[in-house]
């Protein structure tokens, strides 16, 4: 199995393959910065990572390592390593161009749904409607009268997350381009993946 380390640049995407039993690790290079992160099972591709099954199996929206991750299947599609950070994002979909024009009055802004789109074009995949990902560092926070909020995260620079992948996986991964809240501390910064 081949070893892949790659910087993706703030604001960009990367998609990449990754064999059953392979780990994934994702580093937060600088700190406070999201990485929107989709997987897909490789020789069928109506499997992907579901956050919402995910949340119904385990009963919880915050994982530890040793925790499945699924799919939409309700298989075992990811397992929780290692996490230096803790805090990370079920709820959210991926921010995408009309995401921008009507909560920042942007056009064309860069999105981790054309990010992951495009990563996954390499590979074959179209298009989805929506991206669900698994947001890692991202630290959505919801309050008692089930208001939701997007506050800092809370990943330091260096912070990582380890997955092993259950099944063998065509994944893609946004370096979250939002600099207009606190999503990723005002600032878009570049996030390292490696496989091995």
């Amino acid at each position: 199995m081949d070893r892949l380390e790659r910087i993706v640049p703030a604001m960009e995407g990367f998609g990449f393959r990754a064999a059953k039993g392979q780990t994934i690790r994702v580093t937060d290079v600088n700190g406070e910065q999201v990485a929107d992160f989709v997987v897909y099972r490789a020789d069928d591709p109506t499997e992907r990572i579901d956050p919402n099954v995910t949340m119904d199996a385990l009963h919880k929206m915050k994982v530890v390592p040793g925790d499945i991750l699924y799919s939409n299947k309700y298989q075992p599609i990811l397992t929780v390593l290692k996490d230096d950070c803790g805090v990370h994002d079920f709820i959210n979909a991926a921010c995408r161009r009309e995401m921008y024009e009507l909560l920042y009055d942007k056009k064309e802004h860069p999105s981790c749904h054309d990010n992951l789109s495009l990563a996954l074009a390499e590979f074959g995949l179209s298009e989805p409607d929506q991206h669900y990902p698994f947001n890692l560092f991202m630290n959505t926070v919801i309050g008692p009268d089930g208001s939701i909020t997007v506050k800092r995260p809370v990943s330091r620079a260096g912070d990582s997350i380890e997955l092993r992948a259950e099944m063998d996986l065509i994944c893609a991964i946004s370096a979250c381009p939002c600099s207009e809240s606190e999503c990723n501390g005002y600032v878009c910064t570049p996030i390292r993946v490696e496989v091995y």
